[in-house]
């Protein structure tokens, strides 16, 4: 897969802009605030149907303006695929997606009209800070690459929402008691399924990351990757989840919070055995997480049988020579877009097409 063109239109600082990438290496250079991120951005917007900077749509669209819009165009194994995203602050439905010429009725449905890897200097969040971002980070590669885990991930977030309101009125009225059977058993058996897929990838993941990393590092460091979860690896698992529920009932009453599940989830990181976040330095934390986005590469490419499109962010002038050479070297086999404020960061790299950005105009 490859992108052939896109298109801009009051996009935070652009106006108007048109790109047509190189197959290869296409690069964004230019001083800092610029706009050399905002391309990266509605690539990533294109993937997921969200920006991976901010949840508030609005702030996408142009000072001054009302509408913007993001046109791309794809080439697959089976053809061309056309996508749009609309935003617009006057209307009701603040942002509407089209698949070709025709309106989708669910944000899903632009799930795999574009694959795509991003990796910016605030994935290092992804080690350092919390479980959230984690979760975060695993759910949006499922997501991309299994709708079916998306619109389940939706499902789950929705009934988990209502037993933490039901939680809450309980405390006020005890007699809706009974009533909080039902939604346990869906949150089980829909937190079964998304354990499930989490399980997978990490164990994907884990496999590829720990090859990547030991590369990175000249075998001298060792990457682990590990699913902490309350749900079972069993074909049971919804009821072993739907025990643990039950068991934690009291304690949700008193907090009126859901204390099981799988948003508790956590994947754990190691190196040489040690926990990434509080012992690894700053280093070794940038290096696991290059290796966990080579990883992403990888499960995208074995899921959907084509190469995704990877996108970096100012990342080059983070990286010693050692690993910026051994992210060159990954780069060369995928359509990649990078942004810079140096183009000597790229040195040794197959550059194709080069843009110079100045204030959200683009100068090839």
């Amino acid at each position: 897969m490859y992108v052939q063109s896109l298109t801009l239109r009051n996009f935070r600082n652009y106006e108007r802009a048109t790109i047509t990438p190189d197959r290869g290496v296409t690069v964004f250079t230019g001083s800092n605030a610029q706009g050399k991120t905002n391309v990266l951005e509605a690539l990533h917007l294109c993937c997921l149907g969200r920006s991976h900077r901010t949840a508030r749509d609005e702030e996408l669209i142009r000072w001054g303006e009302h509408r913007a819009s993001v046109q791309l165009r794809t080439h697959h194994a089976d053809g061309t695929h056309d996508v749009a995203i609309l935003l617009d602050k006057t209307q009701k439905k603040k942002k509407t997606v089209r698949i070709g010429t025709r309106q989708a009725e669910r944000i899903g449905e632009l799930l795999g009209h574009m694959c795509g890897v991003l990796f910016s200097p605030e994935d290092l969040s992804i080690v350092k800070d919390g479980p959230a971002e984690r979760r975060r980070f695993l759910d949006m590669q499922l997501s991309q690459l299994r709708p079916q885990y998306f619109y389940g991930l939706q499902r789950a977030v929705r009934t988990l929402n209502q037993r933490n309101a039901l939680l809450r009125e309980i405390a006020k009225n005890p007699s809706l008691l009974p009533t909080l059977d039902m939604w346990d058993e869906q949150l089980a058996q829909i937190g079964a399924q998304i354990a499930r897929n989490r399980r997978e990838a990490i164990a994907f993941l884990g496999e590829e990351a720990a090859r990547a990393h030991a590369s990175l590092t000249g075998g001298r460091e060792a990457l682990r990757l590990r699913y902490i979860s309350q749900t079972e690896d069993a074909p049971d698992s919804a009821e072993r989840l739907l025990s643990r529920m039950r068991a934690a009932r009291q304690e949700d009453l008193r907090r009126m919070t859901t204390t099981v599940g799988v948003h508790r989830d956590d994947m754990g990181v190691t190196i040489d055995g040690k926990e990434a976040r509080t012992f690894a330095s700053q280093g070794q934390q940038r290096s696991a997480v290059l290796s966990l986005k080579l990883a992403q590469l990888e499960m995208a490419a074995r899921e959907t049988g084509e190469a995704p499109v990877l996108m970096l962010d100012d990342v080059m002038s983070e990286l010693d020579p050692g690993r910026r050479r051994q992210l060159i070297e990954r780069i060369d086999r995928v359509q990649t877009f990078v942004t810079c404020t140096d183009l000597s960061d790229l040195a040794g790299a197959r550059q194709g097409m080069v843009y110079r950005v100045e204030n959200g105009v683009l100068h090839a």
